[in-house]
């Protein structure tokens, strides 16, 4: 078992009126929910794993999935032969992250479901929520536009704007530091699919050229030659990945630096791995760096990546509540809106709900996936983006309320009702900015300029269907 997360209809919402004062009914109704963790023993491969076992780091970094024979031998005949099947094709031809499945994130998939007949089982595999992002398979890709023409391996163009390698200038007083290019899972929407993880048949990734110290290095001097610099965000790939002593190395110098005043933790560990963040040596590690910047007058947050509320469980809220007692100010989460995982408004709101009330962590933005290859199945208009946000509106805290928002190509993230103008029909979104990047400072009409989203073409009119066929 895991939290509950119950479907409701339009009539039970009372979304076409109210039943008046006494009964009224809320679109959404909330209710608190009990977090879980689900009995890993369900699935054959893990009947005789341990509690000491399933809470250890190192095991479950040992016991990743990272293909189909592992996923064959820890399912055992739960899953049909045809699931494989698809499962090798996507992986073949059109994945472009290679497979990395935690024990702690496959356990939260098809969390309650036994198998009642034949096919069963496969059939709620299928369905599932986190299975969809996680574990994706050739049938879930679009026929008809799998990738947007207008798509890229690096989307947001993070590897045209680096000052110094791995590290990308994007907006005046922030930077993104990548440490390195692996995560503790490899989630198919990645935007950093051009770097991170392992090369598949269908993308060949890129490598950094310099040495692991090196490339620290040549950050650090950046920031200490550009003190308009106030905010890091230290990521990757995932900080999780980073052996603890070089990441403390790598803070601590961060904290010598009298402009930076924000350093942001990236890490999908806490929902993927939260093992990792219960470890002594890294509870310990994370008090020491968590009183150095307050020391200093320096915020120190985790931003963590949850996608839906089954992979919010006890052991992702002790992970959190380990890191605020160990001094870190916030934990925030930063999601991606996915279809056929999320893009609805209940969904969210239980997500949201299960984040704040289960584990403390602050709902804090949903990305719109990005508009990277072979996502177009994933992806939803600025128009449904912009019905989310109405749609989740009122029920959370103003504070704990998150923004959706669209991370606009050579733009950056901009909230969905930003935009300049919207060609519904073709799809094409116009955007705005109010600063350069570190690629115009010497470009007069940067912030003169409209840059352009595109929907998924899938979600337009016919007509606009048949201009992209005529123009793509």
């Amino acid at each position: 078992m895991t939290i509950s997360v119950e479907r409701r209809d339009a009539t039970q919402h009372g979304q076409h009126g109210n039943q008046g004062p006494a009964g009224r009914v809320q679109p959404y109704e909330y209710s608190r929910r009990e977090l879980v963790e689900p009995d890993w023993t369900r699935f054959p491969g893990w009947a005789s794993v341990t509690a000491a076992e399933w809470e250890s780091a190192q095991w479950q970094r040992a016991h990743c999935v990272k293909n189909v024979d592992q996923l064959r031998a820890v399912m055992g005949d739960l899953l049909d032969d045809a699931f494989y099947d698809d499962l090798v094709r996507d992986q073949r031809g059109t994945a472009t992250m290679s497979m990395l499945v935690p024990p702690q994130m496959l356990n939260t998939m098809v969390p309650t479901a036994e198998p009642s007949g034949p096919g069963s089982f496969t059939e709620a595999f299928y369905a599932d929520p986190i299975r969809r992002y996680m574990v994706p398979v050739h049938s879930d890709r679009r026929t008809d536009w799998p990738t947007h023409p207008r798509a890229s391996r690096d989307s947001l163009h993070e590897h045209e704007m680096w000052v110094a390698e791995g590290l990308t200038h994007r907006y005046p007083t922030k930077v993104l530091a990548e440490l390195l290019s692996t995560c503790p899972q490899y989630c198919g929407h990645c935007t950093r699919m051009d770097l991170v993880g392992n090369s598949t048949p269908a993308v060949e990734k890129l490598r950094f050229d310099l040495k692991p110290a090196d490339r620290l290095s040549s950050m650090m001097g950046y920031l200490q030659t550009h003190p308009e610099v106030r905010d890091v965000v230290v990521s990757g790939g995932d900080v999780a990945n980073l052996p603890w002593a070089r990441l403390e190395a790598f803070l601590s110098r961060l904290l010598e630096l009298d402009n930076v005043r924000d350093v942001r933790l990236a890490t999908k560990a806490f929902a993927a791995l939260p093992q990792h963040w219960l470890q002594p040596e890294v509870v310990e590690g994370l008090g020491r760096v968590a009183t150095l910047a307050r020391s200093r007058g320096v915020s120190l947050a985790i931003h963590t990546h949850v996608n839906h509320a089954n992979t919010v469980t006890p052991l992702v809220a002790k992970a959190t509540a380990a890191a605020l007692e160990a001094g870190v100010r916030d934990v925030r989460n930063q999601g991606v809106l996915l279809g056929g995982v999320n893009a609805d408004g209940d969904t969210l709101l239980d997500l949201c709900f299960a984040l704040l009330d289960g584990a403390q962590i602050m709902p804090y933005y949903f990305y719109m996936c990005d508009m990277i290859p072979a996502s177009e199945h994933w992806r939803v208009s600025v128009d449904e983006a912009q019905r989310l946000q109405h749609d989740i509106m009122g029920y959370l805290p103003g504070f704990a309320t998150p923004r959706i928002v669209c991370d606009v190509p050579y733009v950056g993230k901009r909230w969905v009702h930003q935009l300049e103008e919207y060609d519904r029909e073709r799809g094409i979104s116009y955007w705005t900015k109010n600063y350069r990047t570190s690629l115009e400072h010497a470009d007069a009409e940067a912030l003169d300029r409209r840059y352009e989203y595109y929907d998924p073409i899938h979600t337009l009119p016919a007509a606009g269907q048949e201009w992209w066929a005529a123009h793509a």
